[in-house]
């Protein structure tokens, strides 16, 4: 049972984005992190290097975000964030496409705006998601994104940042996992709130959520196994955010 606890456990991407957050919850929300051994942080760029700090030694890993959460900065900006956040201990990158190439249709854009985050993470020994934001694209934009990802060799595909109009859905999860290469894995963002979400999301072949609801989900998870419930500790006075 804790074996399977832990798989669970690892396919969380604890999110810590909302950009109303306090520092005493951001403090807050790695312990949490650290209590149910997620597969990692993803917070706030400014808050990488001290989160990066707090998770040094454990099994959970820290992420950030990469021209997050429009997608519109120059490649040269995405690159910048991407040397920075690997400097600060990034081990997980989260990178947004252009929605406006995208869109536009210029694909040979898109594809060398995701290569200089990828080809750079990867130098590193480090890891890349790409967001697409399906929300705002149709069916051949989505199977070309897992295409293009694919070739480059990113490590995931994601559905969505969380800020558009709408999250993952379980007919775009099944697309992507469709078309995207075997070793390419599939992240859903963006409405997985609870434990069956995850378990039916896991079904469909993703391997990684974003969740804000990390211990609703895993409580539910120890509940029914009949596993001890998880105290956090309190956070204390945060500092170096």
């Amino acid at each position: 049972m804790e074996l399977a606890y832990l798989n669970a456990a690892k396919m969380i991407d604890h999110s810590l984005l909302n950009p109303t957050l306090t520092e005493g919850a951001l403090e807050q929300g790695i312990l949490l992190a650290l209590a149910y051994d997620v597969a990692s942080v993803c917070i706030m760029p400014y808050a990488l290097k001290r989160c990066a700090e707090q998770l040094k030694g454990s099994a959970v890993k820290a992420s950030t975000t990469i021209g997050f959460p429009h997608g519109g900065h120059t490649t040269a900006i995405k690159l910048a964030e991407t040397e920075r956040a690997l400097a600060d201990g990034g081990e997980e990158l989260d990178m947004v496409v252009n929605l406006s190439k995208v869109l536009s249709g210029d694909w040979a854009y898109v594809e060398a705006d995701i290569r200089v985050v990828v080809e750079a993470a990867h130098a590193a020994g480090q890891k890349v998601k790409v967001i697409f934001e399906n929300c705002y694209l149709n069916e051949g934009q989505k199977i070309r994104l897992c295409e293009i990802c694919s070739g480059l060799g990113a490590d995931w595909v994601k559905t969505s940042t969380g800020y558009g109009t709408s999250g993952a859905t379980d007919e775009d999860l099944r697309l992507m996992r469709a078309h995207a290469a075997p070793g390419v894995q599939v992240k859903a963002a963006g409405g997985i709130r609870d434990l069956d979400a995850l378990l039916r999301v896991r079904a469909i072949g993703v391997t990684r959520v974003g969740a804000t609801a990390t211990g609703v989900i895993l409580d539910e998870y120890r509940r029914r196994a009949g596993l001890e419930a998880i105290v956090v500790a309190a956070a204390g006075v945060p500092g170096g955010y």
